[in-house]
């Protein structure tokens, strides 16, 4: 799911869709407008579930979509071979992700963990 809005109303720290792919902001360079144009926005941004960096110029006046970034919390069921599968604690929905290595010591069956969904795409957000 994903709004429109223009460039001049986003923020750092808020989330955006570059290239199809959810990110959220770094910087955001504003110029003024010129003798013959209108100001120009630099957005520097890094992907949610890839951890690329995108960037993006455009007027301040252009329409950009940003994603509806969710937050959920989930009960592990099972750790198996890199893969984790999670039940959410809201609708009851089961689901498997890939486990990455940074967390595989401090999740456990059994456990709450948190995760974030946008645009059909699972991350686990655990915080250290």
């Amino acid at each position: 799911m994903k709004e429109q809005v223009e460039m001049k109303d986003l923020k750092e720290g808020r989330y955006v869709i570059i290239d199809d792919e959810a990110c959220i902001i770094k910087s955001i360079a504003k110029s003024k407008p010129g003798k013959h144009g209108a100001a120009k926005a630099r957005i520097e941004a890094i992907g949610l579930f890839d951890n690329q960096k995108r960037s993006i110029v455009g007027s301040v006046s252009t329409k950009i979509y940003v994603p509806i970034v969710e937050r959920k919390n989930a009960q592990v069921l099972n750790i198996a071979d890199g893969v984790i599968q999670l039940m959410d604690l809201g609708e009851y929905t089961t689901f498997e992700i890939p486990l990455p290595e940074e967390y595989k010591d401090v999740v456990e069956v059994g456990g709450e963990v948190s995760y974030l969904t946008s645009l059909g795409k699972i991350k686990l957000d655990i915080r250290m």
